[in-house]
């Protein structure tokens, strides 16, 4: 990584956000807790998922925990007979529309955000926290890594969009498997089923997520917004539908000033300089 970079405020010192060379590197910061999510994180995340999002000077955004997990998902000391007062006292409804109001700012931003998001995992990422690795487009992980979907072990059913995106990104099977057994799924496995985009070094983990992410952040944005529209249509709209779009955009493509740079870039043979324009 390079050492130059500005720091941005979160609010909290359990996330740090740090801007390199077009990267919003997120970094949950609860290592003694293997970084599960609490009243100070949670809120920050989301603030920084949309804050990094709607900046032009961002052009990815790097998703990582600190220490030795990415994240444990939700606070179980927090759960049941032992949680807060002021949620105790809502109805049924009221706490419904809560928790679809904190999904929707949180997997749901991270998901609509239109440039790459990627999670790199340093070790376990369970229940919600599995559910922000899937939220983002690519995975890379470190060996001693592994997944656990881990909402059977407290008895609930899941939430922040984990069977959605848990299905889309293994199949039916394997997804009904994983959270009905709540496994451990190690890194080679989550690898070979799709999980996981990459598997390093431990070591290897951090420099390579952000060569990944810096890579995708100084490239065409328009481009790349366009090709996330493009692919998640694939998963919503007939072939027919999808391809009309796809056209569309291509075609608003050759318009920008990135185009015209990458195929001047090309006939000269040097890297192009996007401007995002």
């Amino acid at each position: 990584m390079s050492d130059s970079g500005v720091t941005v405020d979160t609010g909290t010192n359990e996330l740090l956000c740090e801007i390199r060379e077009r990267v919003a590197v997120i970094t949950l910061n609860r290592p003694e807790a293997r970084n599960a999510l609490s009243d100070h994180l949670t809120p920050a995340l989301r603030t920084m998922i949309r804050v990094c999002g709607e900046n032009p000077e961002v052009g990815a955004l790097l998703i990582t925990g600190a220490g030795t997990a990415f994240c444990s998902g939700g606070d179980v000391k927090g759960m049941g007979a032992h949680r807060k007062q002021s949620t105790l006292d809502m109805s049924f409804d009221e706490r419904v529309a809560d928790l679809q109001e904190r999904q929707r700012l949180l997997t749901g931003a991270l998901v609509a955000v239109r440039k790459p998001t990627i999670a790199a995992l340093p070790g376990p990422a369970a229940g919600a926290g599995l559910a922000i690795a899937m939220a983002c487009d690519i995975r890379i992980a470190a060996q001693s890594a592994f997944i656990s979907t881990g909402y059977l072990r407290v008895g609930l059913s899941g939430d922040y969009g984990i069977a959605w995106l848990l299905t889309r990104l293994v199949g039916t099977a394997r997804a009904r498997e994983l959270m009905f057994t709540a496994e451990k799924v190690d890194a080679e496995r989550a690898e070979r089923i799709g999980l996981f985009n990459r598997v390093v070094p431990d070591a290897e983990l951090r420099g390579a997520a952000f060569a990944l992410a810096r890579d995708m952040a100084q490239g065409p944005t328009l481009a790349l917004r366009y090709m996330k529209d493009n692919l998640d249509e694939a998963l919503a709209f007939d072939f027919a539908t999808a391809r009309d779009h796809e056209a569309e955009r291509l075609i608003r493509g050759t318009m920008t000033a990135d185009h015209r740079e990458a195929v001047q870039a090309f006939i000269e043979k040097r890297k192009p300089n996007f401007t995002g324009s």
